[in-house]
């Protein structure tokens, strides 16, 4: 067999920017600063390359195009898709092709049977569209709410319960294929082997003849039968050589696992599976990992969905999880270990059977407790959040300056056992401690992880003598180096070692004809690098706090905001990591550089909403570091005013709504003039906008009832923003409600001079916060009577705001209790009301602070109890407005509400368009054009006596 040449060195190119720039059509998608490359450059692996270059690609044709400028400027390609990356294929020192901004159509197939998917969409919003047709993808991987469908392919993840039978290689129906040739394959096309054949021929003969060669010799069928009968991603899918005939599909199948080193993933068209939504779940401890992978044969033949395994360091993890159940917290644990079994089912009773069944195997395991099976929702969400939580755990727990490397590898079952106990014997050896070992037990996949220092010029010794010596035990256990997570820079060069040298030369000679040039993704699935897998290590230089905690993994980024217009929560981290590497080289220039630019794209652009948080394996809002960074860059004097402002906030809301019950009735073109001329002197005022309504009223306090069941604190930004469409607005709807509904509440006497605080926490302004504090907290104590009485909050943010305010505050106000006005209508008032007049389709946008709070179920219910139907986006997020961010910078709403107001307009029209918080209705109501009001009005008007 020949083999590709070797990899080629970087080559010098002065003029790559001027090939890139003829091979894009918008220039804004051409990224070169230095804020833009580095912060690309850092994925949730140990490795870090920076990119010369940074382009977010917009269509098949423009990769066609850029793959040209790759081979004529001879400077190398790699696209990032997911953006995870454990193990290193999302990097690059030559051109990075992001294609998560502009590749994320979905479209459903026959019911729900397939989906057709562009590489940019995650898992998690695939399955949202399929959800209503009873189905989801395969690949079920943990990472489901961050991975994008082309990661999956191009690493042919898998997951929990997907296994071999319905991962990406075993569900995929199709591919849109572009080569780096420019050649697009689309292999559903009825011609599609013979277009290949005539545009490609050395490409097609070069796979037959190797489908031929590995059919043709026993011993190599044998061995790629034997790789491939267990969870495999170690080096190019072989096994479609022996599983597929022509060409054509056995290159669509070589492309799942491929890395992005035979070409581009233009979209895929997926194979579905059945939603099976009762399920029956148990912790299952033994003594040890001998009992517990002892059990596995008879555990496998009772038929369940996923059986995983937690070692003995993974249990003590588990035990600090808050929702850890009795006997995990009461366990001593000293050797044991677990296995987390579940059962799926269509339906209950199918669920119940599956378990019945296999009560009579649990009964005869030598258990620690009595192994029941559940399926009761919060007992079952306390299991997998104690397993899915083991990396955030770890990982954040990890010391300061140090890399958490977490590594997959898969053996026969009946090597487990072995392999662990060896395994922890080399973490002792090595001096690794508090490493954790869980995992797939099913398939006989396990994950482990430990923490090490890399970069720098830190030694490396001990990582390399711990790396061959893991190689050589699960090679020698007949198992994979890498199950599902890729082979990546970590293990490529490995490959040779796993397949022997006839099997690698199989895949140098794919690689060859698919990429002569070898400019694509070099060093990664092949190598001819031994020492590949010690090079271009990451360092992380101490920086604060959330810096210092994230692992770059990236989940955060698919909720955030600002994503497709500057910085994401995880590049606003490593960007204040590359400052802090920056300054202790001594290179000020690149310092100033990148302090200057983040200013916009890291702070002035962050919604600092929190969602951020909710994704986030370590629970880092990087809004609390904006937060702090946006007062250091405010400075005294924007202090004080603030402070100024919590004094006598009563005037300052009032002059708000008078400024704007002005702007409305002058001309737009007087106002918009004015503001511009006014903006130009100071950035900090905010842009008024012709959607924008006139002022609201001043908040009053009624005449107390003599025996209140709550306070309700209303939201300033009713006093500031006058209610949509001559509405009552979210207040006084809500005390409509009340007395409609005979549910008596009162109101702090100081109520106009008071505030949640979010203007001040969200600018990082405290003095003025601790001013408001001072005032609020005191207040509530008496209006509640000591705490005896509920606050009601009538805006979402401002729920979560009071909330934050008293977990702040002096500990004798803990007591204190906040509710939304939402979740309260649901649970106290609408039972008491009748709908005289519902309306129909009605549009819902929950708030990012609805989500935290974990009121959006009741958002939702009040919303249906008064509408024919509620569409929620699939394509929802934050919208962006964020206080006042919307009228600093109006372009952060414009993008982060683009496609779900693009969605909405397909799927209206609608009879109303609802929300929870002021602001929030304000951005949604720019971005589509139609006035969104609070639910609680669409309740009022419902709801009024026939």
């Amino acid at each position: 067999m020949t083999s590709v040449v070797r990899e080629q060195p970087l080559p010098g190119s002065p003029d790559l920017l001027a090939w890139l720039r003829g091979a894009v059509r918008d220039p804004s998608s051409l990224h070169a600063r230095a804020t833009d490359r580095l912060a690309y450059a850092h994925d949730a692996s140990h490795f870090a390359l920076t990119p010369r270059a940074v382009v977010t690609a917009a269509d098949a044709d423009e990769v066609g195009r850029l793959f040209a400028a790759s081979a004529g400027s001879g400077v190398p390609l790699t696209f990032r898709s997911g953006g995870t990356s454990l193990s290193g294929q999302g990097g690059t020192d030559g051109i990075l092709v992001d294609t998560r901004r502009h590749f994320r159509d979905i479209e459903v197939l026959d019911d729900g049977a397939r989906v057709r998917i562009g590489p940019g969409a995650t898992i998690r919003q695939v399955n949202a569209r399929l959800q209503r047709f009873g189905r989801k993808l395969g690949p079920d991987p943990a990472s489901e709410g961050a991975c994008t469908v082309g990661g999956v392919v191009a690493n042919n993840s898998s997951g929990m319960a997907c296994g071999t039978v319905a991962n990406s290689y075993a569900t995929l129906d199709s591919v849109v294929l572009v080569l780096p040739s420019g050649t697009v394959v689309d292999t559903a096309a009825p011609d599609a082997d013979e277009r290949l054949r005539a545009l490609e021929p050395a490409l097609h003969a070069g796979l037959a003849r190797l489908r031929d060669h590995v059919r043709g010799e026993p011993a190599l069928r044998k061995h790629v039968e034997a790789q491939f009968s267990m969870k495999n991603t170690m080096g190019y899918g072989l096994n479609s050589l022996l599983d597929h005939t022509r060409p054509s599909d056995i290159l669509a199948h070589l492309t799942v696992g491929s890395e992005g080193t035979l070409g581009f993933i233009a979209s895929v068209v997926m194979r579905t599976v059945p939603v099976l939504a009762h399920a029956r779940t148990g912790l299952l401890v033994f003594d040890d990992l001998a009992a517990a992978t002892g059990a596995l044969p008879a555990l496998v033949g009772t038929g369940p969905a996923t059986i995983e395994l937690l070692d003995a360091t993974s249990l003590r993890v588990g035990q600090a999880d808050p929702q850890a159940d009795e006997l995990l917290r009461t366990l001593a644990v000293d050797n044991h270990a677990a296995l987390l079994l579940e059962y799926q089912a269509d339906s209950a009773a199918e669920a119940d059977d599956l378990a019945g069944s296999a009560r009579g195997v649990l009964d005869t395991l030598p258990l620690v407790g009595a192994g029941s099976l559940t399926s009761e929702p919060a007992t079952r969400a306390g299991y997998w959040h104690i397993r899915k939580g083991l990396y955030a755990m770890v990982a954040g727990a990890r010391p300061q300056g140090t890399t958490a490397l977490l590594e997959d590898v898969v053996v026969p079952v009946p090597e487990l056992l072995p392999t662990c106990v060896e395994l922890t014997s080399m973490f002792d050896r090595h001096d690794y401690r508090d490493c954790v070992i869980f995992g797939h037990a099913k398939d006989g996949n396990i994950h482990f992880m430990l923490t090490e220092r890399l970069g720098d010029g830190a030694p490396l010794d001990r990582f390399a003598r711990f790396t061959d010596e893991m190689v050589e035990l699960v090679l020698g256990h007949g198992g994979s180096l890498k199950a599902e997570h890729g082979t990546g820079r970590m293990m490529a060069p490995f490959v040779r070692r796993q397949y022997g040298d006839e099997l690698y030369d199989v895949m140098r000679e794919i690689k060859r004809l698919c990429d002569p040039r070898g400019l694509l993704n070099p060093g990664v699935v092949l190598t001819d690098e031994p020492e590949g897998h010690l090079q271009h290590l990451k360092s992380s230089p101490p920086v604060e706090d959330e810096v210092d905690r994230c692992v770059e993994c990236g989940f955060c980024e698919p909720v955030c905001p600002s994503r497709d217009l500057t910085t994401t929560p995880r590049q606003r981290i490593v960007l204040r990591r590359e400052t802090e590497r920056a300054r202790r080289d001594g290179d000020t220039a690149l310092v100033e550089q990148l302090e200057r630019e983040y200013a916009y794209d890291g702070i002035d652009t962050c919604a600092a909403d929190g969602m951020c948080q909710t994704a986030c394996p370590v629970l880092i809002n990087t809004g609390d570091l904006v937060t702090r960074l946006r007062a250091e860059q405010a400075g005294t004097l924007a202090s004080k005013g603030w402070t100024v402002a919590a004094k006598h906030w009563d005037a300052t809301t009032r002059a708000a709504a008078a400024a704007l019950s002005t702007a409305t009735f002058l001309p737009d073109p007087v106002v918009t003039r004015a503001n511009a001329v006014a903006r130009r002197a100071d950035d900090t005022l905010p842009l008024w906008s012709p959607e924008l309504p006139a002022g609201g009223r001043r908040r009053d306090v009624p005449a107390a009832p003599t025996a209140p069941v709550a306070v309700l604190f209303s939201s300033c930004t009713g006093t500031m923003f006058g209610a949509a469409t001559e509405g009552p607005g979210a207040t006084a709807a809500f005390r409509t409600l009340c007395e409609r509904a005979g549910v008596p509440v009162t109101t702090p006497s100081a109520m106009p001079s008071l505030c949640c605080g979010t203007p001040w926490k969200s600018k990082g302004m405290s003095r003025g916060y601790d001013e408001m504090s001072s005032r609020v907290l005191p207040a509530l104590w008496e209006a509640t009577r000591s705490g005896s009485l509920p606050v009601v909050g009538d805006a979402s943010s401002c729920t979560e705001g009071l909330r934050l305010m008293i977990e702040k505050g002096p500990e004798r106000y803990r007591s204190l209790r906040v509710v939304d006005a939402v979740a309260f209508v649901a649970e106290h008032v609408l039972p008491r009301l009748t709908v005289s007049d519902p309306v129909g389709p009605v549009a819902l946008h929950p708030t990012c602070s609805a989500t935290r709070l974990g009121v959006a179920g009741a958002l939702r219910d009040v919303t249906a109890a008064v509408a024919s139907s509620v569409t929620v986006p699939d394509e929802w997020g934050c919208c962006g407005f964020a206080g006042d961010r919307g009228l600093l910078h109006p372009e952060l709403t414009e993008s982060a509400t683009a496609r779900q107001a693009a969605e909405l307009d397909r799927r209206g029209p609608f009879d109303a368009h609802v929300s929870c918080n002021r602001t929030c209705e304000l951005g949604m109501t720019r971005a589509t054009g139609r006035p969104y009001e609070n639910v609680l009005e669409l309740v009022e008007r419902a709801t009024r006596p026939a």
